[in-house]
């Protein structure tokens, strides 16, 4: 699978990287972060964007959450969302859901 931005929602300060002593404050469509280290301030946009083009029109696709669970075997879950753009995955949208199953993850446990 491609296209998701898994763990690429960090927050750290842009001037110290402080990423654990943050606050921040709704302000109408954005939140307004401050370091508490350096007290940096800054603006966040929490919205989703698509991590190559920037969109903000995303598709959220299920995905199976898989667990092994004897010996070899491996056993779907639960489902979780990844969030595809329209313009850069859209072959990979069509295809989910025209077959109507949650796409794989890009990792199977192996232990």
């Amino acid at each position: 699978m491609s296209g998701s931005d898994r763990g690429g929602d960090a927050i750290a300060c842009p001037t110290c990287g402080e990423a654990d002593d943050l606050s921040g404050n709704r302000e109408d469509e954005l939140i307004l972060i401050t370091c508490g280290s350096c007290d940096t301030r800054w603006y966040r946009d929490p919205r989703r964007r698509c991590h190559r083009c920037g969109a903000g029109d995303l598709y959220a696709a299920p995905v199976a959450v898989v667990e092994k669970s004897r010996g070899t075997q491996l056993s779907i879950v639960s489902t979780t969302s990844d969030y595809l753009c329209w313009s850069c995955d859209r072959d990979l949208i069509d295809a989910q859901r025209q077959s109507g199953t949650a796409l794989m993850p890009d990792r199977l446990p192996t232990n």
